[in-house]
């Protein structure tokens, strides 16, 4: 069966979904990508292309790999056009309603065969599959942003994960040249397990005035040598992504040490959600991210 992964779709053309299709794409997978609006698989498909050409400038693929990748990738609105996929990957918004949604609409286009798989971060496995038809074909691959710069791919069975579901979608993340983890069914598999409570305890440490948005930045770049400090790979990942990874937490394990902060929340309901809406805990909209406490 594992050989038989030669053609995917991906449902969502947000960063996530952009990027699996352009990882898959370059690794030789004939792609469709959907999402529900016409613009979305447009700035989808233009977020591939530029990050292809980023690929290309520093000599990381050639032009002909790109032109190669770039014609095995088609965006479609039309939620039939998944019927022929071997594997469906769901890269939809961090929601459990949204992401059950998805899968009443795809399931019943898809071939019995047919492989279904979620990108979720935090969300439980078993719990997604029971919404589908197919619990035994469905499992979590779950990959780090951005996609085509992150090697590590989380893989994550649910209750009712068939072995050789297990085993293809090794052999498929393999064939991306990414380096897999294998994680139980907790909230929040590993990474995020242990990197979103750290990302909640920078924010509560600005929220106490223990330090500003730059002297922690900078005390864990420099500190602890972490490439990016906490409060901009919270703006990076999204502050609503991150709020909900760390309700997901909470509401999962059911300890106070999960408790989202509030600060955290505030800056989500006033719409500062990092940088993809312009402002979190830095400012992005003049020429310098400037830090907004």
């Amino acid at each position: 069966m594992a050989s038989e992964i030669r053609t995917i779709g991906v449902v969502g053309a947000g960063q996530m979904g952009a990027g699996i299709a352009h990882v898959a794409a370059l690794a030789g997978f004939d792609v469709k990508l959907y999402d529900i609006a016409e613009d979305r698989v447009a700035s989808g498909l233009q977020r591939i292309d530029k990050s292809m050409g980023r690929q290309l400038a520093s000599e990381k693929i050639s032009e002909a790999d790109k032109a190669g990748a770039l014609a095995r990738i088609a965006g479609t609105t039309n939620v039939a056009d998944l019927g022929d996929r071997d594997l469906v990957i769901e890269a939809a918004t961090e929601d459990e309603t949204v992401k059950r949604k998805i899968y009443r609409e795809v399931c019943p286009h898809l071939k019995p065969s047919a492989m279904l798989a979620t990108n979720t971060s935090s969300i439980s496995i078993t719990r997604l599959a029971s919404a589908t038809d197919r619990p035994e074909r469905f499992m979590g691959i779950h990959f780090m942003n951005p996609v085509p710069v992150m090697k590590l791919v989380e893989l994550v069975r649910g209750i009712a994960t068939e072995e050789e579901t297990f085993e293809a979608a090794k052999v498929f993340v393999g064939a991306l040249d990414k380096a897999i983890t294998v994680s139980e069914d907790f909230p929040a598999f590993i990474v995020n397990r242990i990197l979103l409570p750290m990302i909640n305890e920078a924010i509560y440490t600005l929220y106490e005035g223990v330090g500003s948005v730059t002297s922690i930045d900078t005390a864990m770049k420099l500190g602890a040598n972490h490439p990016m400090g906490p409060l901009q790979l919270a703006d990076f990942i999204g502050l609503d992504t991150c709020l909900s990874i760390m309700q997901v937490l909470h509401d999962g394990l059911a300890d106070s040490k999960y408790r989202p902060c509030p600060l955290l929340v505030k800056y989500v309901e006033a719409g500062w959600l990092g940088r993809k809406s312009g402002r979190g805990f830095y400012d992005y909209r003049g020429e310098e991210p400037v830090p907004t406490r």
